[in-house]
Parts: structure tokens; C-alpha cells; sequence
């Protein structure tokens, strides 16, 4: 059951959590209520979210869109297929979010040990 504070939060009636968003409410009393509303027509399985009945109904198909460059093996998400590139190249995957923040790391402790040679 929703409760909403007089300051436009939401709060879990079973564990008094608060949210700000009705959304993220919404989803965390799916979690407690351990409901799987959405089920799969062509299998038994069931899911708490709407995006991941979507990603199982690609399976069924058997449609996989996404192959492998390097062998005759594909998949039916890219995430999948990223994940499986490591097995070829044993390079692993780095997000190119993550990459900037490395370089703005290495940038910043190239220039305090620049800082530290010049003052000595």
C-alpha cells in the first residue's frame, strides 16, 4: 500500500523506506511484494519487469542478431556479445564513461607530481 507524506514522498508501508519518485516507489513494493505480474506467453517463466519479459521474448524466436566477428556465434543482446568478445581477445570490455575518468585520474596525478619535482 502507497502512503504519501505531506513533503511528496513515498513511503513502503512494511520496511517506512521513502522515495521521492513514484516510479522508483513503485518499483521497490514490486521487489517486497515478490509479485511477478508480467508472464511469458510461449514459456512458464514470469518477471517482476516489464524490460525483462522484453529481453526474454527475443529468445524465442531464436533470432540473434548479434554475431560474433570472429567465429560463427551469436547472440540476442550486444551486452552478450561484448561480454563473449573477451574469450577471442582476452581484452575486457571498459566503458568509455569509465575511460575518462581514468584519464582525468591520470591527469590529475600527473600534475601533482609535476607540482612536487618543481617545488623541491
Amino acid at each position: 500500500m502507497e502512503m504519501l507524506t505531506g513533503d511528496t514522498t513515498y513511503q513502503c508501508s512494511q520496511c517506512l523506506k521513502s522515495f521521492t519518485n513514484k516510479g522508483n516507489h513503485i518499483r521497490h513494493m514490486t521487489i517486497q511484494a515478490e509479485e511477478r505480474p508480467y508472464q511469458c506467453n510461449q514459456c512458464d517463466k514470469t518477471f517482476k519487469y516489464k524490460s525483462d519479459i522484453t529481453k526474454h521474448m527475443q529468445a524465442h524466436p531464436g533470432e540473434k542478431p548479434y554475431q560474433c566477428s570472429q567465429c560463427d556465434k551469436s547472440f540476442i543482446q550486444n551486452s552478450c556479445l561484448i561480454s563473449y568478445m573477451v574469450f577471442h581477445t582476452g581484452e575486457k570490455y571498459i566503458n568509455i564513461h569509465h575511460t575518462h575518468i581514468y584519464i582525468y585520474i591520470y591527469i590529475y596525478i600527473y600534475i601533482y607530481i609535476i607540482a612536487i619535482v618543481i617545488n623541491i
